[in-house]
Parts: structure tokens; sequence; C-alpha cells
């Protein structure tokens, strides 16, 4: 099907979960679905940066946040008509799509929202929800009036291709949209590299590659250029897929659209190999990087088989969080200790890394040791002389702890021990990142484009897309900017670990207290609303 059929080829209406008494008004205002609480600070009198008479626009850049009864709370995103008055509304013209004829209730309700905590007490507060994501009965662009973008920026992760598949497919089949573009080289390709058009037909084979073709960068934040390119093309949507660093980039693109007063609908899809955003349960990519670290891992442990004495170490990706090493790890029973960059580790001493592989090769003459990339690097910056440098994400440049840890291990044994050691040593990260996702992502990957579709076309701007406790949801930038996702070593995912390789926990009685106290206001300040701190998220990776 090349284009979305018209209701005059239909012999009756068959989309039954249209409602015209739940629609929005042909020109709505303000998008006021539920009440908000804004601060007077929100509002700023500068007449040449917030306010434009002939547009109607006003900035408020303060969360919109809605409070409901037994603790109730919305932290809801941007819309459109929030600073743009009087904008028309058009029909879905998924009402006359013949794939979607049959589905009952397919439009999301209005009031539908999705918490943030699946697990809640009796008497607690029913605490943080986000909008639901999905497509509404009223739309804010026409199909043919809208001029889309797609960029990627930041690393290679599995299924970035399949995103930038699904975008076109998704706009094109469900909502008849024809001009799509792809930016060329992330961030800095809207104002230094050409663009190409993107069709079905273009993409119909890309999901089966590695990499993005529309190629990637780090950095090029250069808003006011960017925002330039975005308005000289006339693009009124913009697809931005992209990690942590590039979700910031997005949130201030966005801030500029707004503070200009242009009608262009701003998403962000979440990339991070490594699954540390915030919110979501899971990023795409992370299930393919755990299946492929998984043959890194089989392949160690054929080795260390093969070989007296010998010991497989495998550097997995991981800066700050190590969920690709714990799933890993945990998937493939065959390693024997794992270190992670939420778990300091110690070498030398009673209850060290030393200690526990003597022990090892003692019981069993090999063992598998798993590393995230982010591991250790407390121990290398005592030994090297460590320099602050970063890339052009923001990113801190780290120490090779695979090729620190592997000397330190071979130094070892050879001069205090004097046991002859055989070590071979895997790096797969730059594999792992260049293969096409697997089966499960593809999926992820298409609910992920799909749901940022659907939200740009009903007028959602300034939100980035994620799965939350198994629902799609479109989630304020602010939520996914300000921490990272990282693993909880006193939480019972990480003691699954720890019964599975054996390994020493590398905690002191002063660790344990410290983390027990770190949960303790995590509970408090759940119990009042807040984000928790440290990273903890307290959802479907840790159950």
């Amino acid at each position: 099907m090349d284009r979305i059929s018209s209701s005059n080829s239909l012999s009756t209406p068959r989309f039954r979960c249209f409602d015209p008494t739940n629609s929005y008004p042909d020109h709505t205002t303000n998008h006021k679905h539920y009440i908000r609480t804004f601060s007077n600070s929100s509002f700023n009198n500068n007449s040449h940066s917030n306010s434009t008479p002939e547009m109607g626009l006003l900035i408020n850049s303060d969360p919109k946040i809605e409070t409901g009864e037994a603790g109730y709370v919305l932290e809801d995103i941007p819309h459109l008509s929030d600073y743009l008055n009087h904008l028309p509304t058009h029909p879905n013209p998924l009402q006359d799509n013949p794939s979607y004829s049959a589905v009952k209730q397919y439009f999301v309700d209005v009031d539908d929202t999705v918490a943030h905590k699946v697990v809640v007490q009796k008497n607690g507060p029913r605490g943080t929800h986000f909008r639901r994501a999905g497509p509404r009965q009223k739309v804010y662009f026409q199909s043919d009036e809208v001029h889309a973008c797609i960029v990627t920026c930041g690393g290679l992760c599995p299924g970035l291709n399949t995103v930038i598949r699904e975008i076109v497919c998704g706009l094109h089949h469900m909502y008849g949209v024809n001009t799509v573009l792809g930016i060329e080289g992330g961030y800095k390709g809207f104002y230094s590299r050409n663009t190409i058009p993107l069709t079905p037909k273009i993409v119909n084979d890309i999901h089966k590659r590695g990499g993005t073709i529309l190629g990637t960068s780090r950095g090029g934040h250069d808003k006011s250029k960017i925002v330039d390119s975005i308005q000289d093309r006339g693009i009124n949507q913009v697809y931005i897929i992209g990690g942590d660093g590039t979700q910031k980039g997005v949130s201030v693109i966005f801030e500029e659209i707004r503070r200009r007063g242009l009608k262009v609908a701003v998403a962000g899809i979440p990339k991070t190999i490594d699954n540390d955003i915030p919110v979501i349960d899971k990023s795409f990519g992370f299930d393919t990087a755990v299946e492929e670290a998984q043959r890194a891992i089989n392949a160690a442990h054929v080795e260390a088989e093969s070989f007296e004495n010998c010991i497989g170490l495998v550097k997995l990706m991981g800066r700050h969080s190590g969920f690709i090493a714990m799933h890993a790890t945990l998937a493939s029973r065959d390693v024997d200790c794992c270190l992670i960059p939420e778990s300091p580790f110690y070498l030398e001493g009673p209850g060290g890394l030393f200690e526990y592989i003597k022990r090892r090769l003692k019981e069993n003459g090999h063992m598998v040791i798993v590393v995230a990339e982010g591991a250790g690097q407390e121990n290398l910056s005592e030994n090297t002389r460590s320099i602050n440098q970063q890339d052009a994400s923001g990113n801190k440049l780290l120490k090779d702890v695979g090729l620190w840890l592997t000397q330190k291990i071979k130094d070892h044994f050879s001069t205090q021990q004097n046991i002859n050691i055989n070590l071979k040593y895997i790096d797969p990260t730059y594999m792992i990142r260049a293969v096409p996702s697997n089966a499960s992502d593809n999926v992820s990957c298409t609910l992920l484009a799909q749901s940022a579709v659907h939200g740009a076309m009903a007028g959602y701007t300034g939100f980035t897309v994620g799965p939350v406790n198994g629902r799609h949801a479109y989630i304020p930038f602010h939520r996914i900017n300000e921490k990272q996702n990282k693993v909880v070593i006193t939480d019972r995912m990480w003691a699954r670990l720890l019964c599975s390789t054996n390994q020493p926990s590398f905690l002191n009685a002063a660790d344990s207290f410290e983390d027990d106290h770190e949960e303790n206001e995590t509970e408090i300040h759940a119990e009042n609303g807040e984000s928790e701190p440290n990273g903890y998220n307290g959802q479907s990776l840790i159950s």
C-alpha cells in the first residue's frame, strides 16, 4: 500500500474507535487537557525573547506538572498550542486507513497516562505518571504540509537503521507523508552536509545492516545554526536519535525553536547501548548487545578450558553503567567474575581479585572474567596520569581497563606467585556496536519510531519516547537528562549475579552501610514525589 486510502474508497466507515464527541475542536487555543501549575518565575516579560504578539507566543520553560488525588503526579510534555495560538486541527488519517479499520480503541484517550513505578503500597501515593504514547483523534499537521527530517548522533548502536526505516514508513503509510529528509553526519550535518531524501523504497532493506545510513558524529550542538537550517529548509518535524548527550542537545534545540515561535515538532528517540538512560525500561540495541556479548564470553570460555591455568578476559561496553556486563554474565553462566563501574574492586589483599583468581584456578584450572569498560577507573588513575579529557559529546575519555588488568594479572602471578598464566584478552566492543539489531530490538525500534511519529503528528514537541513499565510514553527532556541509570549493587539482581559467579562482592561494611543509607533516601524521596537520587529508577531491569 503506497498511499493512505481516502474515506471515499471505503463502502462504510469501519474505524470503530473514532469518537467525534471526544475529539478536539477545529481550532484549539491551548492544549489544556490537564490543568498545569505554573510559577510566576516561569514567565519573563522580555518581549523580544519570550513573546511575539503577532504569533501569540508565550514561553514557559518550567516543567508541566499536574497533581491529583492520592498523590498522583503527571509530568507532562510541551505542545505546540502551548505557545502558538489558534492552530487548526485535522482528523487523523488513520480513521480511513484500511489497515486499522478493524482495530478497536486504537486512538489513545487524552487522559491516558503511564505510571513510572508499577509497584506501589496500599496506602502510598500513586506517584509520577507520564503521558501515554500513541495516535490521537486529531492531528496538528496535514499530510502534504509535513516536511520531516531524521538525524542520528553519537556512537553506533544496533537498531539505528531500523528506527530510521520505521519513522519513514510510519509517516508514509500511516499519515501519507511523502517528504522526509535524512541529515547526514549528525548535528553538524544540519549546517555542513547535504541531506538525502528518504522514502519507503530507499529504506526498505536498511534494517538488515549495522550502523546508520545517515552517518553520525559527536558534538556539533550549535543551536542557532541548526535552527536556522531547520527554518531555511522548511522543516516542521525533527526526529533526533541519540544518547544522553544528544538528548541534551535536543532539549536546547527545542527551546530555541520555541523561543522563535516556530511550528516545529521536536521528538527525541533515546539511543544507548549501555542502557543508562533513566526512566525507560530498556533502550533499543541492548538486547542485541547482550546477545553478541555472549558470543565473546563463549569464545573466552572455550579458550580458557583449552589451556592450563588459562584466564579468558572479556571487556564489554559500559562507561558508567554495567548492565551489558551484568546481563551477559547472567545469561552465559560461564563467567567466574564480573566487574562493573558501580562496584569498586581491589586487586591485592584478603578478598581481593588476585586472591579470588588464585582460588578459582586451583579449583577449576581456568576462569572467565568480564569487565565493563568503565570499571576500575579509580584504580587506573592511581597508576597513570589522569587527564580529564573529554570527547566531542562531553564524555570523559576512559583508560583501557582491559589492557591494564591483563598486565596486572600477568605481572602479579609471574613475579609474586610464580605461576605461569595463559591469558586470552578479547575486546569485542566495536564489533557489538556495528551488528544489525536482533528480532527483539527490531520490534522495540518499530514501537519507538511509530510512537514518536504519533506524538509529533498530534502536536506534541520537546519530548523523548520510551517504554515505561511495558507501555510507551512521552517523557520530558529534563527527566531523561537529569541522571544516568545505574546498576544498584545492593539490589537483588546484583545478588543473583554474585550467586551465579560465586565472586566476592568487594564490599566492606562501610560500603554496604552507605548503599543502605542511599536506598533509604530513595524511599524517602519517592514518598515525597521526588526523583530518586544516584541514578536509581526502581524498575524493570531491577526486579
